[in-house]
């Protein structure tokens, strides 16, 4: 396991790397210069130039690479162009929104996902599973900021029993939960409609496996075989899954947080874009991409887990 687990930290380690470097090329390619944005089109080339230097942007493109990288590894993610903050502090602020709200997210589709994809998976061809297969189609098709202005409409606008918009912040917690109650299901049932499908999927291919026939022929009935062989069985896929969903839940929630006013990391990437804030963009999106990384490491290890078999095999 321990030869496993230092495998896929190199692996980790090389990604990271990677992604920096592109992460960097793509984000400075990108046209327009920041001191020109936050001056204005009539501003004189000196106070420009002054302010590409005071911004540290007139150092050649390698040496400020390395400067990110090396910050990134201290803790220092640089200043914000135009807040004129860290922004760690700034991250470090947002993510206190974005993290909760994934998190909840990703508990509320798995908590629909298993029943509904067991359920389905143990009533093949039935009207149970014909219904729950129906449910998921519509949960795949619906997007979710237009499940989340309905989820407004009818619980916010109509009901009162939420906000429509806003975070009161973590001083009274079932405060701060109630306001990430309707985001976090509308992020959450799409996700659970494509768990829920994979759910059943992967349970019905491990119910036609050869050691589950075996287990029948035993006497087992199919239910007894379905918890005690199959369940873990089907667990690898849906792992890999929970663990994109994650991925997903965190980094993508860029509609979902302006539907909603959150003030979360996607909120924040799409206003240093608009902004012309690169080192915000970099920093923010290279944070997502190695929660991202971390997460794959993790569910790398769950699968070791699940199926001592992987570990042999490296």
């Amino acid at each position: 396991m321990l030869r496993y687990a230092l495998k896929r930290l190199a692996s980790l380690a090389v990604s990271l790397l990677v992604a920096s470097l592109v992460i960097f090329l793509v984000v400075e390619v990108a046209p327009g210069d920041p001191a020109s944005y936050m001056l204005g089109i009539n501003a004189q080339p000196e106070t420009v130039a002054a302010l590409r230097t005071e911004l540290g942007l007139d150092v050649p493109k390698y040496q400020r690479y390395l400067d990110w990288v090396t910050g990134m590894a201290t803790g220092d993610f640089g200043t914000s162009y135009t807040y004129r903050a860290p922004v760690s502090q700034m991250i470090s602020d947002r993510l206190w929104v974005s993290l909760p709200l994934a998190l909840y997210a990703l508990t509320l589709s798995t908590l629909i996902a298993f029943p509904a994809g067991i359920y389905a998976a143990a009533r093949r061809g039935r009207l149970g599973d014909m219904g729950v297969m129906a449910a998921t189609q519509l949960g795949v098709a619906v997007p979710n900021f237009w499940f989340a202005m309905l989820l407004v409409l009818l619980f916010a606008i109509n009901l009162r029993w939420f906000s429509a918009g806003g975070f009161p912040g973590w001083d009274d917690p079932l405060q701060g939960i109630k306001a990430l109650t309707l985001p976090a299901i509308a992020l959450a049932l799409p996700q659970a409609a494509i768990l829920a499908r994979v759910m059943r999927s992967s349970l019905l291919d491990i119910l036609g496996e050869d050691f589950i026939r075996t287990a029948r022929a035993k006497g087992l009935s199919r239910r007894q075989a379905l918890w005690r062989h199959g369940l873990r069985n089907a667990l690898i896929p849906v792992l890999t899954i929970i663990g994109l969903q994650f991925s997903f839940l965190l980094a993508g929630a860029i509609i979902i947080e302006q539907v909603f006013f959150l003030p979360g990391l996607g909120r924040l990437i799409f206003q240093s874009i608009t902004q012309r804030d690169l080192i915000v963009v970099e920093s923010v999106v290279m944070l997502l991409v190695f929660a991202v990384i971390v997460v794959n490491f993790a569910v790398d290890l769950a699968y070791a887990a699940v199926d001592p078999r992987l570990r042999t095999r490296s």
